[in-house]
């Protein structure tokens, strides 16, 4: 038997990913590809909310007068010193947490396990693709000077993809329930600037990342569900979360 790691890196840490090798991914079962009936289309209307948020970020880096707020930000944040606290670094997870939690309670969403996880996935290795070299080259100190990976805000970036992955699953079966996501969203973007860690524009940047995200990983979903699936009767997938005792994630591993 051949096997190889499709995808599965989460964010986590310090804008590092990680993945486990595939020997250590135990294997689920047999599956088989299933497209399901909805279209996954890029709709334009979609683009418009992450293109401004990206937009006024990336604007933030260069232009006096949107970067006035950041400076102003930080600055009422130093005079007033508001309580800090760490629950940012889990709060991202939240809403993805949630999706699986209320599949397993009978509140089923669009996707059965195996899809919804594709798209959760390849949604954060989209994040991924674009947070670690934005980090990198971009070279932003952050405001508390701790180092020069302050653009754009990994944190903000993992919790807005996640709450449009919550979104996404259940936008056609519970409306209310949909929008449960973003609030864990806001909470990790507002304290990634309460902490001193990040500025306005870079969390702005990372929430239009994440939506980004995950729109094109829904996109793209016919795509990587027929690559994943293989052949009919010849593949076995495995999905499983993983630890590496600094970081966790969702491995997906194909063997043919």
């Amino acid at each position: 038997m051949k096997a190889i790691i499709l995808f599965g890196c989460m964010l986590a840490g310090k804008s590092s990913i990680a993945c486990p090798p595939a020997d250590s991914i135990p294997v689920i079962g047999n599956t088989t590809t299933t497209l399901i009936a909805q279209p996954h289309r890029l709709a334009a209307q979609r683009l418009i909310l992450p293109a401004a948020l990206l937009g006024y970020g990336i604007a933030s880096l260069s232009n006096h007068s949107v970067n006035a707020l950041n400076r102003s930000t930080r600055k009422e944040i130093v005079e007033h010193q508001p309580a800090t606290t760490r629950l940012d670094n889990y709060t991202q997870y939240l809403p993805a947490a949630l999706v699986y939690s209320l599949n397993s309670l009978g509140i089923k969403g669009s996707h059965n396990f195996r899809d919804r996880t594709i798209l959760l996935a390849s949604s954060q290795l989209i994040v991924a693709g674009i947070v670690v070299p934005a980090k990198s080259l971009l070279h932003v100190e952050r405001p508390d000077g701790s180092n020069f990976h302050s653009f754009p805000s990994g944190h903000t970036a993992t919790a807005f993809s996640t709450a449009q992955f919550m979104y996404r699953e259940y936008r056609h079966s519970n409306k209310l329930l949909s929008f449960a996501g973003y609030p864990f969203a806001v909470f990790t973007g507002v304290y990634r600037t309460l902490n001193n860690k990040h500025w306005v524009g870079d969390v702005a940047a990372g929430a239009g990342i994440g939506i980004l995200s995950t729109e094109l990983a829904y996109w793209a979903f016919p795509y990587f569900s027929k690559l994943v699936g293989g052949r009919k009767g010849m593949s076995h997938l495995s999905v499983a979360p993983y630890t590496t005792g600094t970081s966790w994630g969702i491995g997906l591993v194909k063997q043919w």
